[in-house]
């Protein structure tokens, strides 16, 4: 993106300074390496940042229209409804392919959205990690409106704790020790001070929560929640209180905002920057060209079911059909130039919502597979999650 930064940076770029890299990052967990950075963090340019953040304001506006609150109530399936729901996400992600448009302009466009907590703290560790091992230009930063680490970690220490003391606060998993993104969990026990706990080993008696730290039973207040449900689902664990009941306990990111922004907001957002998407069992007739299609579950993570080759068929044998959306597809960009070839970057602008949507930090996910993530990218090298800078 900008020719200069890139071509200074790959030249001086060594196998062992990545190495020794990479060991600073997997410190945390001891040097298991639980995902793979890339190589290079991306910079850009004063215009797609301005689009980025232009773009990422524009679907804030049309999620805190009253509209999307009326329809969004239909996306959390009633088995999994939580109580005691706030008027707005703690957290929120909104994810963008970089693209070319039909004017051959690099643009962003909507991939997903989530209102749900993504890497926060491992993102401010990795700029600090990157600012001590690469050569990051003093005037670039990973950070919005005027935020730098200091104030960010406090901004994240006020939506986590909330008004309680951090041994009263809980960051909620399923089997943390064992998750891809512990060492996220790990950076926030040391930088915000909170315990992350399995969900089978909270306690309940009667509408009250506690856990065991150092042997000691401590009240639950508060919970950070990075529980998945359809994870939940899937492997069956027994968690150790009730997520349904009334319980006098706060969420630092409520369930029901997981589902409520998702995949099943898609349709309802009003952008330039979103493609066309439709609920299957909304469309009276398919598009005429499919190829130009992806079918994407409504209900799962981390891009698992999304059929990219789809036919008039295949739709057709869909059974759940009000569980699917039809999304016109989104051609990324050959954008980062690589040693081999040219990778795609794909963006999470990330906002803390407390009053309101605030955009303060980034994450980068670059492929040069067919879609992003592991599956598609094994044995490639310059692919993986990084930062994104901006000046």
């Amino acid at each position: 993106m900008i020719p200069l930064i890139r071509d200074k940076f790959n030249l001086e770029f060594s196998q062992i300074a990545y190495e020794e890299y990479l060991n600073d990052i997997w410190k945390w967990t001891n040097g298991e390496r639980d995902f793979r950075v890339c190589e290079t963090p991306l910079f850009i340019d004063e215009g797609l940042t301005s689009k980025l953040i232009d773009a990422s304001n524009q679907i804030t506006d049309s999620i805190r229209k009253e509209e999307f609150k009326r329809k969004s109530v239909y996306a959390v399936p009633d088995h999994l409804r939580v109580p005691n729901e706030d008027s707005h996400p703690l957290f929120l992600q909104v994810d963008f392919a970089i693209t070319v448009d039909e004017n051959n302009q690099v643009t962003p466009r909507l991939i997903e959205l989530q209102g749900f907590p993504s890497l926060y703290l491992f993102q401010a560790e990795l700029d600090r990690i990157n600012r001590k091992h690469l050569r990051i230009p003093e005037n670039f930063t990973s950070y919005f409106n005027g935020y730098d680490f200091n104030s960010y970690i406090e901004l994240l220490k006020k939506a986590i704790l909330g008004s309680h003391k951090p041994e009263n606060v809980i960051l909620l998993e399923i089997d943390p020790d064992h998750q891809k993104t512990r060492i996220d969990f790990y950076i926030t026990k040391k930088l915000i001070g909170i315990e992350p706990v399995c969900l089978s080993k909270i306690i309940q008696k009667g509408k009250k929560l506690f856990y065991l730290k150092d042997g000691v039973e401590l009240p639950v207040h508060r919970i950070y929640n990075r529980v998945i449900f359809d994870e939940l689902d899937r492997r069956k664990i027994k968690a150790g209180f009730d997520f349904h009941s009334e319980l006098e306990v706060e969420w630092a990111g409520h369930p029901n905002w997981f589902f409520k922004i998702s995949k099943h907001s898609l349709p309802l957002i009003q952008s330039q920057y979103a493609p066309e998407s439709y609920y299957l069992d909304q469309i009276d007739a398919y598009p005429a060209d499919l190829e130009n299609y992806v079918l994407k579950p409504l209900y799962s993570f981390a891009g698992s079911g999304v059929q990219v080759d789809i036919t008039v068929e295949s739709l057709n044998n869909v059974s759940d059909r009000n569980n699917y959306i039809l999304q016109k597809k989104i051609n990324y960009a050959p954008l980062i130039k690589t040693p081999d070839e040219y990778s795609r970057a794909e963006v999470r602008m990330m906002y803390v919502w407390i009053d309101k949507p605030i955009l303060v930090n980034n994450l980068l996910r670059t492929s040069k597979g067919k879609m992003m993530g592991v599956d598609f990218n094994k044995g490639r090298t310059w692919v993986g999650s990084n930062i994104l800078y901006h000046s």
